[in-house]
């Protein structure tokens, strides 16, 4: 049998381990840094949690997961897919983390002190066509805040964006628009029933260009009328504070159109205030496709890079209201852990020492030195210096080359004079050095290395 495994789906060997090890643990330590507390929800979720949330689209790419049992004992398979799947479905694999954190907070809403900030860094499933960039099993590092309407939250997660990719060193831009105004521009062509078709089109502006962007429109019902009057959107300039000004006169009788544009101008007056190191773009045709979205909305963008957004997020008034706790406001963001592996792999910036399993090598004479070969890792383990003692006592020019095939830069030699004198000789193996210690001291100087 031909050993393979599911389109979209990967098997990660220990340095790529390593690598995505690096970045969640660099997103998790900012995450610390701004007072997240870690939460875990189920890989499955009812169906009925799932479906609905993500838009039509999002709702064909959930991986449904068929009922155990004779579960198509009692099912007319002569009806529409869309009846028969609830009959013979009612899980399925999480499609993102926001919506089963929604499902979380109001399960658990006796036991959680509002407003709550939780971080989450979990795989997530979507059945999508694979593609550079895009898996149909990924991880998302997801941090959100609910129980707080305040702008404040925007601004953290702007600067926690800012400090992971500093971290990472991979330069961004942050790229913010706002829902409202999106609900604005739909009023002011005289579509507001056509909001979801309008943000759908516009978010593939980068992908598709312009002109394939007014052709999805029509396909989506909007006049050649409509399609134009979009057309001074498209075509403002200036800084954000600029372009704001220009959408408020454009706004002057849409009230929803002009909350959003005060909701960004507070926005980007406190980002000014707080001066991030990593671009910020006020970018008017983003639009993120996921429906939840209410408020400010983000998206980040690698620099010398082709991949697509490596982070992205928003506000949503009101998520938990479909589980039957209205009124909570919740803004989140989330980190693409692979497209960022990616991103960084690209770019050749991971650390060099991120592939080394063990920083020292303890050579095995034989059964003579076993004991004090033994004592010497034990020494060294505790010093938390990740040390291997090669198993058996095989050829030096073996273990040897064992050391530099797995990258160690340290090997270790405690042969019948170093137990005869209570030393050991520590070889550089990039400098081909040697240096010969009494055991208690090898630790230190390998730390210090």
């Amino acid at each position: 049998m031909k050993c393979s495994i599911p389109k979209g789906t990967r098997d990660f060997m220990p340095v790529e381990m390593a690598r995505r090890n690096y970045i969640f643990d660099t997103i998790r330590s900012v995450f610390k840094t701004f007072a997240f507390e870690p939460i875990e929800t189920p890989s499955l979720e009812n169906l009925s949690t799932l479906m609905g949330k993500y838009g039509e689209e999002g709702d064909k790419l959930l991986f449904k997961v068929l009922n155990s049992g004779d579960f198509m004992k009692d099912v007319d398979f002569n009806q529409d897919y869309h009846k028969v799947a609830p009959q013979i479905c009612e899980r399925g694999l999480r499609y993102d983390l926001t919506v089963p954190f929604a499902r979380f907070v109001v399960q658990h809403r006796d036991q959680i002190t509002f407003p709550f900030r939780r971080y989450q860094l979990q795989p997530v499933w979507r059945a999508d066509r694979p593609q550079k960039g895009r898996y149909r099993e990924f991880y998302q590092c997801d941090a959100d805040m609910i129980g707080s309407p305040s702008l404040l939250n925007e601004l953290e997660l702007v600067q926690m964006i800012d400090l992971v990719f500093q971290r990472l060193g991979i330069e961004v831009t942050v790229k913010i628009n706002n829902r409202k105004i999106l609900a604005g521009i739909a009023d002011l062509i005289g579509a507001p029933d056509k909001l979801v078709d309008i943000t759908v089109a516009i978010d593939k502006l980068d992908k598709i260009g312009l002109d394939n962007v007014r052709a999805e429109l029509s396909e989506r019902g909007l006049s050649q009328e409509q399609i134009v009057a979009l057309d001074p959107i498209f075509n403002l300039n200036g800084s954000a504070n600029q372009k704001l000004t220009q959408l408020q006169e454009l706004f002057a009788n849409i009230p929803t159109g002009l909350k959003g544009v005060e909701e960004m101008q507070t926005l980007f007056s406190l980002i000014e205030a707080v001066k991030p190191q990593c671009q910020i773009e006020l970018d008017l045709t983003l639009a993120r496709g996921l429906n939840y979205y209410t408020g400010a909305i983000f998206e980040v963008k690698a620099h010398h890079v082709s991949i697509g957004s490596i982070c992205g997020g928003g506000r949503y008034d009101n998520l938990t209201g479909i589980f039957g706790m209205p009124d909570v406001s919740g803004v989140g963001i989330s980190f693409g852990a692979d497209r960022i592996y990616d991103v960084l792999n690209e770019l050749n910036a991971f650390p060099a020492e991120l592939g080394q399993s063990a920083h020292v090598l303890i050579i095995n004479f034989g059964p003579s030195e076993q004991n004090y070969c033994l004592q010497i890792a034990a020494l060294l383990r505790k010093s938390s210096i990740a040390t291997l003692y090669y198993p058996e006592a095989a050829k030096m020019k073996k273990q040897m080359e064992f050391a530099s095939k797995k990258g160690i830069p340290y090997v270790l030699f405690a042969g019948e004079s170093e137990v005869a004198n209570g030393t050991a000789t520590i070889k550089d193996m990039a400098s081909g050095e040697q240096t010969t210690l009494p055991i208690d001291q090898v630790a230190a100087h390998l730390l210090h290395q």
